[in-house]
């Protein structure tokens, strides 16, 4: 079968035959010729025009130079000549689909096969492309015959398909790490709020995309995310300008690739912006030619560690007249670098280059090999197919090498070895892993504005992928940031949230907004942005600032308290009083008003009414099991044996009057024994309820939560709560038949009828305890213990001073009315 070439071929930038090739493809130039179809005539060749690309022709030298290397190596393919095949591309789809099959092809306009015209002169692999996108065509179309692509800066995470792209492989990590280590560097840094421009192109989109799922997943916000591509119109390469000039985020992730990057950046110069701490990829972020605009100094981002290639610039620099005037793409870098022409044009105004022209003195991005990052992925790459062609075609015996020129190689036998490739050289690792990616591996670096105004491209730390979560980065010097300084600068939509507080997101806003507000009564926020407050557990609140917990305080009538001490005073006082009453009465016991006033039953009375007032102490200090049995017990049993005694002194003036009637013998039936029996029946009665109580739910004491958030009260539980109102109804049942008798025995004739008295105290008594009921009820936490202290306090001072204050003070300042005539006399 023939086959006819249609069109003129394309001429390669650099060629050079050999046993077997290598293809490469760069852009040289940054755009094409712009070609109008009238498709009436052939098109013509699509021409490589605009600025030149000195960085790529440097990567395209590089390749030539590792060919060279490999020529000269007695230890790789001793005895096979590589050859290349290096063509310009210029950053186009267009160009790259023409390269791809100049590549399969090799120049040969007519060409025979037996079954087809594929594949005739096709080189063995390829390298390149510069970009991704044309790495994409190229890779679909030469993979078709299962011819490799090793590409040296096509980061798109799609060719890491191995489904759509077998056979590319790429020695420059995939913009999955890239993404991901930006997302870690901005979330490093603090940055929340952010702006994102990306290249419309497949690296710029696939980049950007995996960029801003990695940037969600570290909880950071983008305010807006705009993209461009260079042969864009001006108007819309202006209103991406103009969004970064109006933003609020003071931080912009650029993920351009380097043909787009000077576009935007030259719009923006024309207006330049407020400043912004610009973010690069490897794309971008180490070329020279961009640290001219000064509005970017500062700018930091993730690049491919700067590498040592011996010999290298000595390479690029060793231009002869010969061979540049040989070579139409060196003698447009010639002309373009020293503003000269080398053909006499009576058309051009530029000089004619005399040969003093030195390129030693040149300082532009093809001289520059300070910092080879690039091309030393071309350089790896080179080597990486290198390797590939001797493990087929190469075989040691004894301690030779013999390589075979004549093989007919097969480009799949190419493939086959380049993924097994592992191999390092000058000490760089090269190898692939199943997707045909490398090691991911970056070096930070940092533009920074010395103080001649130059701006420098200055290495500050590192980022290992292959380190654990965390480690992954290593800062080794100081960052320069836009503004000059080494703080580093805040970019976020809200303030952070201080301990003590929480994120409320505002409404319409992405989730990086919002406003903080305070943590709820008893609950606790103890980390910066805390999205949520959590309350204390249960015997814990929170200080002041509600950024920790700490033990409440407990709450209990403590002796050290000025209420307890009060009331301690009153109920000692009442004890004392009590106690000297007795002993007044006892030193008076002969006399008549003593003798008629039952003093066996006042004796007694004055003892319970003693132990009333003391046992309010038991109500004071920290409860435990004891004191909470003790003070309900003894509080109800000393009450019921007052009220008994009173009960009994009442029930005595009753009997008495009646005595006094003809036929009346009732005191016979309530002497003195009955009158003790009837002090004992009372108190033992109550002894049983209290006792009863004890023994089936007694009191204890229990931490009260409830009453008050902020504090813990330390109180007694009544346990039964039955037990508690059976001793008190008790008490008020007493008291109010007490009650009951007294006023039926107060208008008795006689100058001292005692049950006078009696009815005030007794009325006293029920008052005081109607009262309380409520006010127990309702007192909050230790008021309750000083509600129940001043109830027996005020009762028992009711008795003491209602029925034997009078008589304490006939006996001891009208010691005259402390005679029998005074009491039997009625009038």
């Amino acid at each position: 079968m023939k086959c006819t070439l249609q069109g003129t071929p394309r001429s390669p930038a650099f060629s050079k035959e050999g046993d077997f090739v290598i293809g490469g493809a760069f852009f040289i130039h940054y755009s094409m010729q712009t070609v109008t179809y009238s498709y009436t005539t052939k098109p013509d060749t699509l021409m490589c025009t605009g600025s030149f690309n000195g960085r790529d022709l440097r990567f395209s030298r590089a390749m030539i130079f590792a060919i060279e290397e490999i020529n000269n190596s007695t230890e790789l393919l001793p005895g096979i000549n590589v050859g290349y095949q290096i063509y310009d591309n210029c950053a186009s789809v267009l160009v790259a689909t023409q390269v791809a099959f100049e590549l399969l092809n090799r120049q040969d306009p007519v060409f025979y096969k037996d079954s087809n015209c594929s594949q005739n002169g096709a080189v063995t692999a390829v390298i390149g492309s510069s970009e991704s996108t044309p790495s994409i065509i190229m890779s679909r179309i030469i993979g078709a015959l299962n011819i490799p692509l090793v590409s040296h800066f096509a980061t798109c995470i799609c060719l890491s398909n191995k489904q759509q792209f077998p056979t590319f492989f790429r020695t420059i990590p995939s913009d999955q790490f890239q993404a991901d280590a930006l997302a870690k560097l901005v979330k490093h840094f603090g940055w929340t709020w952010i702006g994102a421009v990306h290249s419309d192109s497949d690296y710029g989109n696939y980049g950007m995309a995996s960029f801003l799922a990695a940037a969600q997943r570290e909880g950071i916000c983008v305010e807006y995310s705009v993209s461009f591509f260079r042969t864009d119109p001006r108007s819309k390469i202006q209103r991406v300008a103009d969004v970064i000039r109006r933003s609020t985020a003071m931080v912009v992730v650029a993920y351009t690739a380097p043909g787009d990057t000077p576009v935007l950046l030259e719009e923006l110069a024309r207006d330049p912006p407020p400043p912004h701490q610009w973010i690069g990829t490897e794309g971008w972020i180490t070329d020279q030619q961009l640290m001219g605009y000064s509005f970017c100094a500062g700018a930091f981002g993730v690049a491919i560690p700067k590498s040592v290639i011996p010999g290298l610039r000595e390479f690029l620099l060793d231009l002869s007249p010969s061979e540049v005037a040989s070579s139409p793409v060196l003698s447009e870098f010639w002309e373009d670098a020293f503003q000269c022409t080398l053909i006499k044009d009576a058309v051009s105004s530029k000089r004619v280059c005399d040969g003093t022209e030195d390129v030693r003195k040149l300082k532009n991005p093809y001289t520059d090999t300070s910092q080879l990052r690039v091309t030393n992925m071309v350089y790896k790459a080179v080597y990486a197919i290198a390797h590939a062609i001797h493990n087929a075609v190469c075989h040691k015996t004894n301690l030779t090498i013999k390589c075979d020129k004549h093989n007919k190689l097969e480009s799949k036998t190419v493939l086959t070895e380049l993924k097994k490739v592992s191999f390092t050289h000058n000490g760089y690792p090269v190898s692939f892993d199943a997707n045909g990616d490398p090691v991911a591996f970056y070096e930070l670096v940092n533009w920074q504005k010395r103080e001649s105004g130059v701006i420098e491209l200055v290495t500050v730390g590192y980022y290992d992928a292959s380190l654990p979560k965390g480690r992954e980065f290593r800062i080794i010097r100081d960052i320069t940031w836009f503004d000059g300084s080494s703080q580093l600068p805040a970019s976020v939509c809200s303030e952070s949230c201080t301990p003590g507080t929480r994120k409320m997101l505002q409404k319409g806003k992405p989730v990086c907004c919002y406003d903080c507000i305070p943590c709820p009564e008893g609950e606790i926020s103890n980390t910066t942005d805390s999205p949520d407050c959590s309350p204390c557990p249960s015997e814990l609140w929170p200080n002041a600032q509600r950024d920790a917990c700490f033990p409440k305080p407990v709450e209990f009538l403590s002796y050290d308290e000025v209420l307890a001490i009060i009331l301690a005073a009153f109920s000692v006082s009442g004890a004392c009083l009590a106690i000297i009453t007795a002993a007044i009465f006892f030193h008076h016991r002969t006399t008549p008003i003593v003798r008629a006033n039952n003093s066996e039953l006042s004796f007694l009375l004055l003892f319970s009414l003693t132990l009333c007032f003391l046992c309010s102490l038991t109500f004071i200090g920290a409860p435990s099991d004891w004191s909470c049995m003790l003070r309900h017990t003894a509080f109800g049993i000393t009450f019921v044996l007052c009220i008994s005694c009173v009960l009994g002194k009442t029930v005595v003036v009753l009997m008495a009057f009646k005595a006094t009637l003809p036929g009346s013998n009732a005191m016979k039936w309530f002497g003195p024994p009955q009158q003790r029996m009837t002090v004992v029946f009372f108190t033992f009665i109550q002894i049983i309820i209290c006792t009863v109580w004890l023994l089936l739910s007694p009191p204890f004491p229990m931490k009260n939560l409830s009453t008050y958030k902020e504090k813990i009260i330390l109180e007694c539980a009544l346990g039964s709560a039955v037990g508690f109102w059976a001793v008190l109804g008790y008490i008020g049942l007493l008291a109010v038949f007490c009650f009951v008798l007294a006023v039926l025995a107060r208008k008795l004739p006689d100058n001292f009828n005692e049950a006078k008295l009696i009815t005030f105290s007794m009325l006293i008594f029920c008052a005081v305890w109607l009262t309380f009921i409520p006010a127990y009820v309702s007192s909050p936490g230790k008021l309750t213990v000083a509600v129940e202290i001043f109830a027996i306090l005020a009762s028992s001072f009711g008795l003491i001073l209602c029925i034997f204050a009078p008589k304490c003070f006939i006996i001891l300042f009208q010691p005259e009315k402390n005679s029998k005539k005074s009491l039997m006399n009625k009038n």
